[in-house]
């Protein structure tokens, strides 16, 4: 890692907001020592671990905004219109090099935020001040966050460095570990968390991990293991947990409060709320969206497909030749703080789960299930019940919803191409010049010069 990540202390880190409730008079400075000396001083420190956006240091740094660009022009989510002082046109056009500057982001800023969590856990291990189950809730927590920022880590890179610690000496030198050993940290992490975490929320709203949301992110990761049982059985409980509901209006997804909300972070910016809405919302509805929905994408929604009208916005622009529509991702609507609705950054949502479920179930064999937790999307979405019934009807058919639901979401379908093996068929079917190695992104060459145990990812020089 890069040495900006060790001077990442948690002095640094602010309070989110609605986080915590924080003493009237909380300290401003605390010692390394003291960081840790008791109850309030350890949540004043963790909450920067969950704020968003982030200020560069901590927090949810990962997801700035890059992961969905990435991954969306790298799949057949989002074009680029604008070439002007980015690389980002790289991913779209499937030249990314080890050079390419946001390939580095999206390398050094979870790692970024595993700093801080692994000097939490150590500072919480070694305090005097907090109670045994104090420790264990918070250490739980940050298990869970590690297991976030490493799971997509290793999507996106395959085999990386396994941080554990904030000794430089030790972390600059950590060579490439192997996939199976990182799911093995991840697992073993979020099994201990299940372990732990209680039914209830520590705080007010959805931001800080509860028992819930270990399992849906344990259901994603069995998912992408093509473990069907387990991802099946954490996705089950999700769904019959009876705290979540599907919202009626696709409208109020993504705002604050959510009832499909299980992972939600408040977001609220200095100049924006989330970069999700800052990067593709144009100023005006007559001006070319920046990063606008592929027309592969958009013929993706069957008629009468609500997402379609309430999660993509539309710009209509007098191009010279007339008049021409352009969709953008519009989820997340709100590009003032001084918006009238409150819009929380969504990490996991039920509607995911749901399609997790469906997956597995229809792997088992269990289509009837499989067949009704789609349904049960679709219906949400002004659609009719699902036509597919065989097994591999049914498996297309819950990919083709992955793909209209969770649209910039996470990185979801450039994932989705690639754990299903069919990035390159379908890539190439939209835009030619895509590679089957292209399915990892490469080392950057940044890190490949300070971490010398480093080795490059195949296909790239």
């Amino acid at each position: 890692m890069k040495n900006k990540t060790l001077i990442i202390g948690l002095v640094m880190l602010t309070a989110c907001k609605k986080l915590i409730e924080i003493p009237p008079a909380p300290p401003t400075a605390i010692s390394q020592t003291a960081q840790f000396a008791d109850s309030a001083t350890a949540m004043t420190a963790i909450a920067g671990i969950y704020s968003y956006p982030s200020n560069g240091t901590g927090g949810f740094t990962f997801n700035d905004g890059y992961l969905t660009q990435c991954t969306g022009l790298s799949s057949d989510e989002i074009n680029v219109t604008t070439t002007q002082g980015n690389d980002f046109p790289e991913f779209y056009q499937y030249g990314v090099t080890r050079y390419t500057s946001y390939v580095l982001n999206l390398w050094e800023d979870p790692y970024y935020g595993i700093y801080p969590v692994n000097a939490a856990m150590g500072g919480i291990a070694s305090s005097s001040g907090l109670s045994a189950s104090f420790k264990t809730q918070l250490t739980g927590e940050l298990k869970v966050v590690r297991s976030l920022y490493n799971f997509d880590l290793v999507s996106l890179f395959g085999a990386v460095p396994l941080i554990t610690s904030t000794d430089y000496n030790i972390n600059s030198q950590i060579g490439r570990t192997s996939v199976d050993s990182i799911y093995g940290q991840i697992i073993t992490d979020l099994t201990q968390a299940e372990q732990v975490l209680p039914v209830a929320y520590p705080s007010q709203g959805h931001i800080r991990p509860n028992l819930y949301t270990v399992k849906a992110l344990l259901a994603k990761v069995y998912l992408y293991q093509r473990n069907w049982q387990a991802a099946y059985d954490a996705a089950d409980t999700v769904i019959n947990s009876g705290i979540y509901a599907l919202e009626p209006n696709l409208n109020n997804v993504f705002l604050d409060g959510s009832q499909e909300a299980i992972w939600q972070l408040p977001a609220n910016g200095d100049y924006n709320v989330t970069k999700e809405a800052q990067n593709y919302v144009p100023y005006t509805n007559s001006t070319v969206p920046a990063y606008p929905l592929t027309t592969f994408l958009v013929n993706a929604f069957e008629a009468g497909d609500q997402r379609l009208q309430d999660w993509a916005g539309t710009s209509i622009v007098n191009t010279g030749s007339g008049n021409q529509t352009f969709y953008y991702p519009y989820k997340y609507k709100n590009v003032s703080n001084t918006a009238p609705t409150t819009e929380d950054f969504m990490i996991f949502r039920l509607g995911e789960q749901y399609l997790i479920h469906a997956e597995a179930a229809a792997e088992l064999g269990n289509l009837g299930i499989a067949i009704s937790d789609l349904n049960t999307v679709r219906t949400r979405a002004g659609l009719g019940p699902t036509t597919a019934s065989t097994q591999a009807a049914l498996l297309t058919a819950i990919m083709h919803e992955r793909q209209v639901e969770l649209f910039c979401e996470w990185g979801n379908r450039w994932f989705d191409l690639v754990r299903t093996g069919t990035a390159a068929t379908i890539l190439n079917a939209e835009k030619s010049g895509f590679q089957p190695y292209m399915t990892l992104y490469p080392v950057p060459n940044a890190q490949l010069q300070v971490n010398t145990m480093l080795t490059q990812n195949p296909g790239y020089n």
